[in-house]
């Protein structure tokens, strides 16, 4: 039975407001059930784009909700579409940024005028980070507003940095000659909170790929300081895996409450899988089943799993890098191959690899994938490194192959492999020879033993964290009693 943290009487109501994307959906969707079974009437809020992909994935049951569980959505300001990708990530941080203030404001108004419908009125708004206006909604309704970082403790201080990297000299890149003379690997082992083997390639990618005036940058830069109104800062990490990060966060941010992993939150919570709440899911893309039932035939520990996410996107002559050094590994594996993974192409692989893999080879469009990372036949994962991945992948006790694309997964990449010992990375330029040692490496070499190792031990810490006495357990009553249900608004 579910002991609920919120005072008797009326139902306090939750708005929760994702950034449009997967990898920011996903654990926003977790954090909306986690309140649901803590006693709150949620509203999860899409944008029209993704409400319309929503139904296409899963059917129009997908946004029916509860009664106590509704969607509502509002517009992102890009030109209407129905492309079953995720739109450009910069194109949508500047049209979310500059278009949906009113709109989510004008949505708490008519939430707070439907009491008669059953909704009782918003009592918070637990946003993304980076869909930080809906502090300014929140405030004009007079309602606290937690900022949820989707991403790791660690990317957070390195995007803090990037003003003193610039005041540095160290970035952005003068020219492309910085690319070649290592003018990357210079150490910066002494940025505030961050790792000491940290090199400048290790922080966020936009400060060294992008000038000022640039969107992707400006606007980083702008949400991370923005962190700072809100009444509460909400991460899905554990303690033990990111203190020196946290401790610095702590220093400059309103309360900083970490709650991860989700996933194993929720699971003691209230059951992902069981209740009418386990059955309300967020991929927006149709996920294969079909992927476990194959897994089900392989040996323990005996499958390559590879997902680069949700907006990672390779030339195709990089995807049959990547084809050829999984063929020449010999090991089986599970390949997810989203339809934009290739830059404006369609992904071709060569018939020779088809004929090469057969047998042991599954390629899918999408996946359910904590539970592929969860089952006992994958040995390791290859990934971009970003955040739900690390975190679902450390959850399963699976060491990771890492290939960053961008924004903070190259400082996840970072610490997966020199401070949380449970990652090797692929390198930029992908090349099939080394991929294919490098997962032989990880699959069955002394240094993939002790990744495994270390991963499993993590596992262990973040169970802890999320058992009856562990910190994101008394995190997540504290930031519901002191910042949720305060009635303080954001300064």
């Amino acid at each position: 039975m579910v002991t609920t943290a919120v005072p008797a009487g009326d139902k306090p109501h939750a708005v929760c407001v994702p950034f449009p994307a997967q990898g920011h959906v996903t654990p926003m969707m977790k954090l909306a059930k986690v309140l649901y079974c803590k006693g709150f009437h949620v509203t999860f809020v899409n944008t029209e784009y993704n409400h319309r992909r929503l139904i296409r994935s899963r059917g129009p049951g997908a946004v029916a909700g509860l009664p106590d569980f509704r969607f509502a959505t509002i517009p992102d300001g890009l030109p209407e579409s129905d492309a079953d990708a995720t739109q450009d990530p910069a194109a949508l941080c500047d049209s979310t940024m500059r278009t949906c203030l009113p709109h989510l404001t004008s949505l708490l108004a008519r939430l707070n005028d439907s009491t008669d419908d059953g909704v009782p009125p918003v009592t918070c708004v637990v946003a993304d980070n980076v869909m930080s206006f809906s502090v300014d909604a929140a405030r004009e309704i007079g309602v606290p507003c937690a900022l949820f970082w989707t991403a790791s403790a660690c990317g957070y201080m390195g995007y803090r940095h990037f003003q003193f990297l610039m005041d540095e000299g160290l970035a952005p890149l003068q020219d492309e000659e910085q690319l070649r003379n290592r003018h990357l690997d210079t150490p910066v082992g002494w940025a505030r909170g961050m790792s000491d083997r940290m090199r400048l390639r290790d922080f966020p990618s936009f400060i060294y790929t992008m000038q000022r005036g640039e969107i992707l940058l400006d606007f980083m830069m702008r949400e991370v300081d923005r962190a700072g109104l809100a009444s509460a800062v909400i991460l899905n990490t554990f303690d033990e895996l990111e203190e020196t990060a946290l401790d610095a966060m702590r220093a400059i941010l309103p309360p900083v409450y970490t709650i991860g992993p989700l996933t194993f939150l929720l699971d003691r919570l209230g059951p992902d899988g069981g209740g009418p709440v386990g059955a309300i899911r967020s991929s927006l893309w149709k996920e294969d089943l079909t992927c476990l039932r194959w897994l089900e035939r392989r040996q323990a520990r005996s499958v390559v799993y590879v997902n680069y996410g949700c907006i990672t996107t390779m030339s195709n002559e990089e995807l049959v890098e990547f084809a050829w050094g999984l063929a020449s590994s010999g090991y089986a594996f599970l390949w997810i191959i989203r339809p934009d993974l290739v830059k404006g192409d369609t992904a071709v692989l060569p018939p020779e690899f088809v004929e090469e893999t057969k047998g042991r080879c599954l390629m899918a469009s999408w996946c359910e994938q904590e539970a592929v990372l969860r089952h006992e036949a994958v040995g390791v994962f290859l990934t971009h490194a970003g955040w739900n991945s690390m975190t679902e992948s450390l959850s399963a006790g699976v060491p990771m192959l890492c290939w960053p694309f961008f924004a903070e997964q190259q400082t996840n990449c970072r610490y997966a492999c020199v401070e949380w010992g449970v990652g090797m990375e692929v390198g930029d330029n992908v090349r099939r020879d080394v991929l294919e040692s490098r997962i032989r490496e990880a699959m069955a070499g002394d240094k993939g033993k002790e990744m495994r190792k270390r991963a499993e031990e993590w596992k262990e810490v973040a169970v802890r964290a999320t058992q009856p006495g562990g910190r994101a357990l008394t995190n997540l009553d504290d930031l519901i009693n002191d910042a949720l249900l305060s009635r303080k608004p954001a300064s």
